[in-house]
């Protein structure tokens, strides 16, 4: 077994070469065809003069080019900057300037939004569908010439970078989490070791999820490929659609986010439908407990929930450690991964109380891009940001989560980016934003404008929003008020408008709790 993540790939490729390994719609690739794929775009990308240590941003959705382009980027050696293909041209500037970029995989619906970036930085730029314009190279062609130039042979070092991922902190724009071979790899392993399995060799796994996020990534591509499992790959969540790819594929092996269990809780047809299914697993946000005994009921398939963040690759704790699902407890860390409740002042709390959790474990990330500021202190150790206590029976229970982060179907948002959005609107004196319970999102993005120009209404604002934000960092509530709570020291009082915004709704402050980048629950 070699260093580089994309080796579990070669392994699959050689244990069970005529396995099924992606499924996409009408298409469908075995372990050797997947294998040979990687094989040939690593050598094709290295053939554009993309050396080792190299990123390279990733911009496509849930395809069979994201799986080949991602393993076929890290076995050429180069590090991987995956990102959300519903990101605005603002957002994905931002990266991959941040970033370095110096090559960008696209597929057809970004590419007028990247090619501004690729022409300032002279970049590389790899289109994995649609038509690719002059000095453009599309991916086939990339895999042509990689096939005729030969295989990718070299030795890759544990610590040596593989993906940035850009998550969230509490304030300021997205940073980049440094994730080496080593820390994706122990993370797979360590989550390999539970029973039980999270992924079997057998299983047909649903992937619904986005592929870019840590959760997908990691958690569930990079357990496919070390056991050799086949993965079905749907590019969006639709709650009959997928049910009846369910059925007819065979699925085995769910893992989703609470939107999609939202979405199926009810349903009195449930039980049918996902007959043949052994797991489902929940991650990305907090599970409500009430949705996850709704699901036990409807369907009788055990639904285990995961937490982790984007800095841990991502696995941190999860139920099916614990042995059992429970509602409202994300269970026992993963063999592997050491935790600690401390109080304020770092030393350990009493049984029962809570405290902020700390972990340790070689899948742990090497901080921050680009100078590894941020990450674990000198025993290894790495603040968390969330507070949890540990039950009766031991397992761990979330109890609240950093006030600023909005987690919107399992996404970060970050309440100052947005701010600073709405407040280049002219007509805008000041602005705050508060998370909000949904039903349909878990939480949902609120905005108390105070408006200079007594003539803008939340329309006209949300549209300007819209030209620098994706979708899911949108207000879908834009209330004008005369003006803002605010400290002492001139600070908004942000806890006062939430406690509002949810009296208002009807609610007390929402159980869970969120990392300080990357997914509150795995």
């Amino acid at each position: 077994m070699g260093a580089n993540l994309a080796d579990y790939v070669r392994d699959s490729a050689e244990s069970r070469p005529a396995h099924p390994a992606l499924i996409e719609g009408d298409r469908s690739l075995t372990w050797l065809d997947v294998d040979r794929s990687v094989d040939a775009i690593a050598s094709g990308l290295r053939s554009l003069g993309l050396s080792i240590g190299e990123r390279v941003g990733l911009i496509v959705g849930n395809h069979v080019e994201f799986v080949t382009a991602y393993f076929g980027a890290l076995r050429a050696g180069l590090v991987v900057v995956p990102l959300n293909p519903g990101y605005t041209r603002t957002e994905l500037d931002h990266a991959l300037h941040d970033a370095g970029a110096t090559a960008v995989i696209a597929e057809e619906s970004v590419l007028d939004t990247v090619r501004p970036f690729v022409a300032a930085a002279s970049a590389v730029l790899v289109v994995t569908n649609g038509r690719a314009g002059p000095g453009e190279h599309a991916l086939a062609d990339v895999a042509m010439t990689g096939r005729a130039a030969g295989v990718v042979a070299e030795e890759t070092d544990p610590e040596q970078l593989a993906v940035v991922l850009y998550t969230s902190g509490t304030g300021g724009r997205p940073k980049g989490a440094m994730l080496t071979h080593r820390a994706l790899r122990a993370s797979i392993e360590q989550v390999a070791q539970v029973d039980p399995a999270v992924v079997a060799a057998d299983d047909v796994v649903l992937i619904v999820l986005p592929l870019f996020h840590v959760y997908t990534l990691n958690g569930t591509m990079g357990a496919w490929a070390r056991e050799g499992a086949t993965a079905l790959l749907a590019d969006r969540f639709d709650a009959d659609q997928t049910l009846a790819l369910v059925a007819a594929h065979g699925i085995t092996n769910i893992p989703a986010a609470p939107p999609v269990w939202r979405a199926w809780a009810d349903r009195d047809d449930l039980a049918r439908r996902l007959i043949g299914v052994r797991l489902l697993f929940s991650g990305a946000a907090p599970l409500p407990a009430t949705v996850l005994e709704r699901i036990k009921k409807s369907s009788g398939v055990a639904l285990y929930e995961g937490y982790g963040l984007t800095e841990a690759a991502p696995g941190v704790t999860s139920t099916i450690v614990s042995g059992r699902p429970k509602a409202g407890s994300i269970g026992r860390p993963f063999p592997g991964v050491e935790l600690r409740l401390l109080d304020e002042d770092g030393d350990e709390v009493e049984p029962g109380d809570p405290g902020e959790i700390w972990v340790r474990g070689q899948n742990l990330f090497s901080g921050y891009w680009p100078d590894g500021s941020g990450g674990t202190d000198a025993d290894g150790w790495f603040a968390t940001g969330d507070v949890a206590y540990a039950d009766d029976d031991g397992d761990l229970v979330l109890v609240d989560r950093r006030k600023e982060l909005v987690l919107v179907n399992g996404f970060n948002v970050y309440p100052r980016e947005v701010e600073e959005v709405l407040q280049t609107v002219p007509g805008i004196a000041e602005a705050a934003v508060v998370g909000i319970p949904d039903d349909r999102t878990g939480e949902a993005v609120k905005a108390f404008v105070v408006a200079s120009d007594p003539s803008l209404t939340p329309q006209q604002i949300a549209e300007q929003a819209a030209l620098s934000l994706a979708r899911f960092k949108r207000p879908t509530v834009i209330e004008l008020v005369s003006e803002l709570p605010h400290s002492v020291t001139g600070k908004v009082a942000k806890g006062r408008l939430r406690r509002d915004a949810e009296a208002e709704a009807g609610v007390g402050s929402p159980g869970g709790a969120e990392s300080p980048g990357g997914a509150g629950s795995l």
